[in-house]
């Protein structure tokens, strides 16, 4: 299939920077819940990544109405809307016609792309079915996207105002290669984005409504920059973005809100950005050359499964509930010693009314310290927050601990 080029900006009717956008998931088996929109997500990443708003995100059924009222609102409010799904042969894939609808244009079959779409069903040995024609449509002001993985081009729209229509098939294996491989780099020499810079930073041991009522609602409530909270499995982030503005630097007004968030949570800050428990943990420790071996009772497991195959945890023991009542500290000792490791870890749990008790001790070159406290809630949950607070409680206790130490007896 050939690669046709868009229209450089200064062919355009108005050339127009492009820093806000609408993504559109059209099919009717996404509000059903028969299957997941997974592609809004990745796309959205991807747009955050160079400083694009987007603006909304929405799940659309195969309707014509639907679809043209919701490509309408989207030219309306963004710069650049993306739509996946609805690109296919059947009679229900309507986004080329609702597109055609928006724009008042007539889509007809392109003989270029009529040619290569039915040399892949000759090359695949396959019956051509007359509906595939439908995939070789475009309309006037549309350049058709190739695709390398299927038989739906896309097509890129450009509109007189400067706004930009890409639409994408649904299949991810098909989307995800077709938007970083030619959409992308069409949207950046058109002028992708802003000057933006995010930072997260992650935290423990506080839940995320303490979180906010630190943080504050003027902070929280600021559109420039902009400060959120999100709970997640293994931490609660603290997310900070900034776009340039009034003379100043994203840096610079990142760098403000981040003054104001580590003063008021600072203490629970155990990562930033993309850190995870055994990527911190492992730095903490092998700086130190340190190793540790771990034992649970009543936890499920849930600590092992946070850590996963880190290196550094070379031994790790399930004990059944109730399957010793000796002291958490001496487990972690015991632990330590026979697997000859540097630190030992013992995580213990016990159900306590609608909560979770939860012991943590760590026995290390430096002696032992030990934690008890409550998880919220019972069961499953209760135990992966257990899991947390062990991450937790070993990770301040190593950072802590000098850089070197006496070797362990």
């Amino acid at each position: 299939m050939p690669d046709p080029r868009p229209p450089t900006p200064e062919s355009l009717p108005e050339a127009r920077l492009l820093r806000t956008a609408v993504l559109l998931a059209v099919g009717s088996e996404l509000t059903v819940g028969e299957t997941r929109d997974t592609n809004s997500g990745d796309l959205a990443r991807s747009l955050a990544g160079f400083g694009v708003e987007v603006a909304w995100i929405a799940a659309l059924p195969d309707r014509l109405a639907t679809v043209v009222d919701a490509l309408r609102d989207a030219l309306a409010a963004a710069d650049v809307v993306v739509t996946t799904g609805g690109l296919g042969p059947t009679p229900d894939d309507l986004t080329r016609e609702a597109i055609a609808a928006v724009v008042g244009e007539r889509p007809a079959v392109d003989p270029g792309l009529e040619r290569w779409l039915r040399h892949l069903f000759e090359r695949r040995g396959l019956a051509f079915a007359e509906t595939n024609v439908k995939q070789a449509w475009l309309i006037p002001s549309a350049t058709a996207i190739p695709n390398e993985r299927g038989t739906a081009p896309g097509w890129w729209v450009d509109r007189p105002d400067g706004c930009v229509i890409v639409a994408l098939p649904g299949p991810p294996s098909e989307m995800r290669p077709m938007w970083e491989g030619w959409v992308l780099p069409h949207l950046i020499a058109r002028g992708l984005g802003q000057e933006r810079v995010t930072r997260t930073y992650r935290l423990a041991g506080i839940g995320e409504s303490a979180v906010a009522a630190l943080l504050g609602e003027p902070l929280l409530r600021a559109e420039n920059p902009v400060v959120a909270t999100y709970a997640r499995t293994d931490a609660v982030d603290v997310r900070i973005s900034a776009r340039a503005d009034g003379g100043r630097s994203a840096e610079q007004l990142v760098g403000a809100a981040e003054a104001v968030v580590l003063a008021a949570v600072g203490d629970h800050v155990w990562g930033r950005d993309g850190d995870t428990w055994p990527g911190v943990l492992g730095r903490e420790l092998s700086a130190r050359g340190w190793t540790v071996a771990l034992v649970e009772a009543g936890t499920g497991g849930s600590t092992m499964r946070l850590l996963g195959d880190a290196p550094w945890l070379i031994s790790s023991h399930l004990l059944a509930p109730g399957e010793t009542d000796a002291p958490i500290a001496a487990l972690a000792e015991q632990a330590r010693k026979v697997s000859d490791s540097v630190v030992g870890v013992a995580v213990r749990t016990i159900e306590s009314g609608e909560d979770t008790q939860v012991e943590v001790a760590i026995s290390g070159p430096w002696g032992a310290r030990e934690t008890r406290q409550t998880a919220f809630l019972g069961g499953s949950e209760g135990r992966r927050r257990a899991g947390i607070s062990a991450a937790a409680f070993l990770y301040a206790t190593v950072r802590d601990a000098p850089p070197s130490g006496p070797e362990p007896v």
